[in-house]
């Protein structure tokens, strides 16, 4: 049945991952619908899945297990509980009325599990059907009844392991409210991950992966921004707390901007004390300390983020590497996600090969840079780290 499943840090050899195969949902962006769906271009998908097969091969070659969205997905609609809920959870958008929605829930009921997992990725555009009624007569050929989700391409988000538990994270923007509910039906209905305990799920507050790191054993940071709530750091922090998942979770506030959505657009590990951080922000990062006694949960004054973290994880400092020579320099390579490395191992990471600035400035740390093509996958925004979700990693000692 494969390895199995545990999280504690974001740099211990990576085991198993899941990442998702671009597919016909980034085939549905057009410049009509791309900003709706969060994405700065219209990708080249064949160039765009070139790049990610040779990224899901680099990850072989270190003898990583690559699971795939798509395929999981498949596997879990084979179970008629997992198809039911899948529907009602398709359909329950108040956008459909009476008729349309029953007429879709006939439709997905009659596919087969991999017709219907690619349906609920790749979405339904009224010219595809022939549901009669009111809304469809009002409604363009081209539109969408059910929203292609371009954005599964982005693992990291709807889902995050820590320790052996995995949080369902809920996604704030309403163009990827429903991935999560597809990640819920995979870790709920397939046998892969029977009896993996899930310490938080879709409907809660808003918590997203790539804002959540997890950057040594018992310690986790937690950006809190256009993406992540307060409240959703207060539960997740409570959840962690009460399963002794963690015993500090820090809270860090990120500026809002579009190329800064996420905490690990700004910050990741690349070494057990060493992270990779977007200068023009650093100096101004903060972070306040959450620790709980019971039920009662403390928050310390915020402080520099790189002394709390060093704090939290019993160390006398992080080393900082920074994106780029130079403030311009920095700005364009975190936007061309610099920041957004995945750490394999301690001190071996895969990059983007177009940062070139900070690839450089990584191997002068002592890191080892595995470069990936991403031209076209980059258009949604989201790097190496952003594209894969870890299940597995060995523990650091």
């Amino acid at each position: 049945m494969g390895r199995t499943f545990g999280v504690d840090s974001e740099v211990g050899p990576l085991r198993t991952v899941v990442l998702h195969r671009p597919g016909n949902e980034l085939r549905r962006l057009t410049p009509r619908n791309n900003d709706k769906l969060l994405f700065d271009g219209i990708p080249w998908v064949g160039r765009a899945q070139d790049e990610h097969d040779a990224f899901a091969q680099t990850l072989r070659d270190r003898d990583v297990e690559v699971l795939y969205l798509g395929q999981l997905l498949t596997e879990a609609l084979g179970d008629p509980d997992a198809r039911a809920q899948a529907v009602d959870d398709t359909t329950e958008d108040l956008r459909l009325g009476d008729t349309l929605r029953e007429y879709l829930r006939q439709h997905l009921r009659s596919l087969d599990p991999a017709e219907l997992a690619e349906t609920l990725m790749a979405g339904v555009r009224n010219d595809e059907v022939h549901a009669g009624g009111l809304v469809t007569s009002l409604l363009a050929h081209e539109d969408f009844l059910i929203d292609p989700l371009p954005n599964l391409l982005f693992t990291r988000d709807s889902s995050v392991w820590i320790g052996s538990s995995v949080a369902v994270t809920s996604l704030a923007m309403p163009a990827r409210a429903r991935e999560t509910q597809l990640t819920e039906l995979i870790y709920t209905f397939h046998p892969r991950f029977k009896g993996v305990e899930r310490i938080y799920d879709h409907k809660l507050e808003h918590v997203e992966g790539g804002d959540v790191l997890a950057l040594g054993p018992g310690v986790l940071a937690v950006g809190v921004g256009e993406r992540t709530t307060p409240a959703g750091v207060e539960r997740l922090a409570r959840r962690v707390f009460a399963k002794d998942l963690a015993h500090t979770v820090l809270a860090v506030p990120i500026a809002q901007q579009r190329a800064t959505m996420h905490l690990d657009t700004v910050c990741t590990m690349v070494d057990v004390d060493a992270v990779l951080m977007y200068p023009n922000m650093a100096e101004e990062m903060r972070a306040l300390a959450v620790t709980a006694d019971g039920e009662q949960l403390h928050v310390a004054e915020p402080e520099p983020f790189l002394v709390a973290a060093a704090k939290a994880l019993g160390i006398d400092t992080l080393r900082r590497i920074d994106t780029g020579l130079d403030p311009v320099t920095a700005e364009r390579e975190q936007w061309d996600d610099g920041n957004n490395t995945l750490a394999l191992a301690p001190r071996v990471c895969i990059a983007y090969e177009r940062t070139v600035e900070t690839n450089a400035r990584l191997e002068e740390a002592g890191i080892e840079v595995i470069r990936i093509a991403g031209s076209e996958l980059g258009s949604g925004r989201g790097g190496p780290r952003c594209m894969s979700c870890p299940v597995s990693r060995e523990p650091l000692h």
